[in-house]
């Protein structure tokens, strides 16, 4: 990783659900264009064998377990990019969980808390403490991983879809309230993805069979590293005049 300088070189980002998926991805390819890494996932054993992985190959990276649903938690992994590597550039908010496609009229308190705390208060925490950090030094980019879902009603349930909305709005609103400090802030809106995001779930079955009904005009389901590529643009300095976009990569699924 070292050695040749990347796109990110010198920099360092804070990566949320990293433990998989495109948030495993994304480290990834962060590290290898010479980002200093902070891995935060809720899984301990993930995020450290991850954070390892990059280390062995070069990198500089760190492992913090930790909730994003809980501010004391996003704090901590703040704080502790802070104190290990001095400084803060990127922040990609990219935890999230599935609400089972489970339609307004079945969902619980509980589920819609559970998917609202990770997909919009942890984003939400995650932006407010990236603007206190990167408002003051004039720079910074954060990248907040939406979803297709937060432009149209039909590709999740109503928890999911409510979340990735917000997501979306608070981005547009972070981009323009702070565009004159110099940070940056940016969505990407992806389409069907390789991850376990979906792995533990119970398909609501009237839920599923609606948003079904559109899924055979997905031109191909992406992989984890197709998005971090797109991340990696968001974050470099090559989006320079990016700000308040939304990015959806989903091979033209919502073109149709």
């Amino acid at each position: 990783m070292p050695g040749k300088p990347g796109a990110l070189d010198g920099k360092v980002a804070i990566v949320t659900g990293a433990g998989a998926g495109i948030g495993k991805a994304v480290a990834t390819r962060f590290a290898a264009e010479g980002a200093r890494v902070v891995a935060a996932s809720r899984t301990k054993a993930e995020v450290a064998a991850l954070a390892a992985s990059l280390q062995q190959q070069g990198g500089e990276a760190h492992g913090v377990t930790a909730d994003v649903s809980q501010p004391a938690d996003v704090a901590r992994i703040f704080r502790e990019a802070k104190d290990r590597f001095g400084r803060l550039d990127v922040v990609v908010n990219n935890a999230g969980i599935m609400d089972d496609f489970t339609p307004v009229g079945d969902l619980t308190d509980e589920l819609w808390r559970r998917v609202l705390g990770v997909n919009l208060d942890g984003v939400f925490y995650g932006c407010r403490l990236a603007v206190q950090e990167m408002a003051p030094q004039a720079h910074g980019s954060i990248v907040n991983v939406a979803s297709i879902g937060g432009l149209q009603g039909a590709r999740a349930g109503a928890a999911y879809t409510a979340s990735k909305h917000a997501v979306i709005g608070l981005t547009k609103n972070i981009a323009y309230m702070y565009a004159k400090t110099g940070l940056r802030c940016n969505a990407i809106a992806p389409g069907g993805v390789a991850t376990t995001i979906g792995s533990k779930m119970r398909p609501h079955p009237f839920g599923y069979e609606r948003m079904a009904a559109g899924a055979g005009n997905n031109v191909r389901i992406g992989q984890p590293e197709e998005i971090a590529a797109v991340a990696l643009f968001l974050a470099s300095d090559d989006s320079s005049l990016l700000n308040g976009a939304v990015v959806t990569a989903d091979a033209g699924w919502t073109a149709y």
